[in-house]
């Protein structure tokens, strides 16, 4: 039987347009380019509408693949799920995850190992955003997503990745010379009603809430939410982009995912148990051979609606300098980063209707313990080039 063998390569950028990295695993030989799926990328933009490094990254990956694959730029986005999220507060170090899939050998049947599978929603209409429409396309392209993973069984979906658009003044009004009104007419509103009905249609098409879903529930009733959906709102895209990782126990791949909720900012046991949801022990932190299993996490962040943080105050919502994702980001960021003693993990802000108010979810990818581990170098050589070419591979840029 033939399946899937995934593998996930993270790697170090001094910027937005830095794909020095992804060159050098192309040049070694480390991946093919025709076997990249999907890239998650965090750059150092402020993570709202006017985040052109995003779009910037999206433009640098599919430039610099376009040659190994014989086509357009345009082309390379098509074939490739490209998701970069805006922001890197506090200790977030800018990198990008890219996934590649290749056919192999079935695996045991027994050990569950990773898989993934993309998707694309249609093209939205703007004033469909944060609406019935998007939460019912999404839920579509997720469980188009699960097939192409070759998962049959929801509950081992871990992680659902969407990439969605937002609202800018032009496209709101395309809406009104149409006679058409959009959910809302502020552009940075607009990221969270994309964000939360996208991981509406997450639950929708996981069984996790049952539909048909009122779409007044965007934003309004925090009850429905997803224990595995991360939404990043983006103004380079006009439809999503949908990744979903999961475990299968027809892979072939070295690797396992599992995940957890945490239920606020500081959460610290939801992080540990995601941890240990894949047989890692994450306390008090990650080191030796533990450290060197982990390949990233991927986690939501938000500042809760309510003002409160177990019952204390909090700011974020009230800060006019800086935007609360933003504020969100930092603090889970940094609370992740300690744990697992790198920077360089992939955190979100925005987590409407991604985990309970005020939390989210997080998931770990790391090796199995089956098998040869390769050893790794010193954490601190980045700067001189690569850590690993094994599953793992960690790059820095070139010099």
């Amino acid at each position: 039987m033939i399946t899937q063998r995934v593998e996930l390569h993270r790697i170090l950028m001094r910027g937005p347009g830095d794909v020095s990295g992804l060159t050098r695993l192309l040049q070694s030989g480390a991946l093919a380019a025709g076997d990249i799926v999907a890239i998650l990328g965090k750059t150092e933009g402020n993570g709202g509408v006017n985040d052109f490094t995003r779009e910037y990254a999206c433009r640098a990956f599919a430039h610099a693949l376009a040659p190994h694959l014989r086509c357009g730029p345009e082309e390379v986005e098509a074939r490739i799920a490209m998701v970069m999220s805006g922001g890197t507060e506090g200790v977030l170090s800018p990198h990008a995850s890219v996934f590649t899939r290749r056919k192999a050998e079935a695996g045991n049947g027994k050990a569950k190992r990773l898989v993934v599978g993309i998707s694309h929603t249609r093209a939205f209409l703007p004033e469909e955003l944060g609406r019935a429409a998007q939460i019912d396309e999404t839920a579509r392209a997720v469980r188009v997503a699960i097939a192409d993973a070759g998962i049959g069984d929801v509950s081992d979906v871990h992680f659902v990745q969407v990439k969605c658009p937002l609202l800018t003044a032009e496209r709101i009004e395309e809406a009104f010379a149409r006679g058409q009104r959009t959910v809302t007419d502020d552009g940075y509103a607009s990221m969270a009603y994309s964000r939360g009905a996208s991981a509406l249609g997450v639950a929708l098409a996981l069984g996790e809430i049952s539909g048909p879903i009122d779409e007044r529930a965007v934003l309004t009733d925090w009850g429905l939410y997803s224990a595995v959906a991360s939404a990043s709102a983006g103004i380079e895209l006009a439809y999503s982009a949908v990744v979903v990782m999961g475990n299968s126990a027809s892979a072939a791949s070295d690797c396992v995912i599992g995940h957890a909720l945490m239920r606020d900012a500081i959460d610290l046991g939801g992080v540990m148990q995601a941890f240990a949801s894949i047989g890692l022990d994450a306390a008090p932190g990650l080191n030796g051979h533990a450290a060197d299993r982990v390949i990233n996490v991927f986690a939501k962040a938000e500042s809760s609606p309510d003002g409160l943080v177990r019952g204390y105050r909090h700011t974020m919502l009230d800060d006019s300098d800086i935007t609360a994702t933003r504020h969100a980001r930092a603090a889970v960021g940094g609370l992740i980063a300690g744990v697992a003693g790198c920077g360089a993990v992939y955190v979100s802000g925005g987590a409407e209707h991604q985990g309970p108010p005020g939390g989210g979810p997080i998931a770990v990818i790391a090796h199995t313990n089956s098998g040869s581990t390769p050893s790794l170098a010193p954490r601190n050589d980045h700067k001189n080039g690569a850590v690993n070419f094994a599953v793992n591979t960690e790059i820095g840029p070139i010099d």
